[in-house]
């Protein structure tokens, strides 16, 4: 599969010599939703900064369609309009007075119309299901509707590749199930999906692939259901297996499940599961 985007031997150290990014190699193809799954503190913040242009390695290469990148004024502008980014904290991005005014930021400074920006705005609220909130005051919002306002600027900018940093983080249950149905809809629509978490269950039941990271290192890359079964790569990693995975690999192994048979990646799933066994 052809990597749109790739971090080739990254190396970057903060004040003091404090090492985060350790010859860091990850590739990331088009189309799919990939987690960075590794424990509080290992690095993914950092990871995302340098794989929008945010941060500039001290060795190693970030590549888009194969090319290194460059990162004078022109080239990170264009960099960025590909590829969107969404911190952990939403006020570290919403400034503007109101919903729409931050979100119309990023495409007016495309050099767009008003009118084309409106558009973009309302498509963009539209599919986060806010656009109730257009004309409501950024401060005056919840968490929750900070989070997607603040996804809502980044999905305005039409970009490739969108990097959400802890999405679900500070989020109820119920919150954190809307904001993956939503994330479901721009994926299918071909918007490629990266984002970091600490949540093993979350990676399982939202990802299509792993990268599991310690260490300022991506210890493996692959299928989310081949990552998260490698019960000495999660030890590696300071990480338990998903509980779902879990199930389903034990009913294979006593037979329970076919090995052709899909393993369950959400909890409905495991419920089936059980209830088909029951019966």
């Amino acid at each position: 599969m052809t990597a749109l985007l790739e971090a080739k031997s990254l190396h970057h150290a903060y004040p003091g010599g404090v090492p985060a990014l350790q010859g860091l190699d990850l590739s990331i193809a088009q189309g799919r939703k990939l987690a960075i799954l590794g424990a509080n503190g290992a690095g993914k913040t950092t990871l995302l900064l340098h794989l929008n242009g945010s941060l500039r390695p001290s060795a190693g290469d970030i590549l888009l369609d194969g090319q290194p990148v460059s990162y004078g004024r022109a080239a990170l502008a264009a960099w960025r309009r590909r590829i969107g980014l969404v911190l952990q904290e939403a006020d570290d991005q919403l400034f503007a007075a109101s919903v729409a005014e931050d979100v119309s930021f990023g495409p007016l400074n495309l050099g767009l119309s008003e009118e084309e920006a409106a558009e973009r705005v309302a498509e963009a609220l539209e599919a986060l299901r806010i656009g109730d909130l257009a004309d409501r005051a950024t401060h005056m919002l919840s968490f929750g509707q900070k989070k997607r306002a603040a996804i809502a600027g980044a999905v305005a900018m039409r970009p490739e590749i969108l990097l959400l940093d802890e999405p679900s983080a500070g989020l109820d249950s119920h919150s954190t199930v809307h904001l993956l149905s939503v994330l479901n809809k721009l994926a299918a629509a071909g918007t490629t999906l990266v984002f970091t978490t600490h949540d093993v269950d979350l990676a399982y039941g939202f990802a299509d692939d792993i990268a599991l990271f310690d260490q300022g290192r991506v210890l493996a890359q692959g299928r989310a259901e081949t990552i998260l079964s490698d019960d000495a790569l999660l030890k590696q990693a300071r990480l338990k297996p998903p509980f779902i995975l879990e199930l389903g690999l034990q009913a294979r192994r006593l037979g329970l499940l076919a090995d052709a048979d899909p393993l369950p990646r959400s909890r409905a799933e495991a419920l089936e599961l059980l209830e088909a066994l029951k019966a």
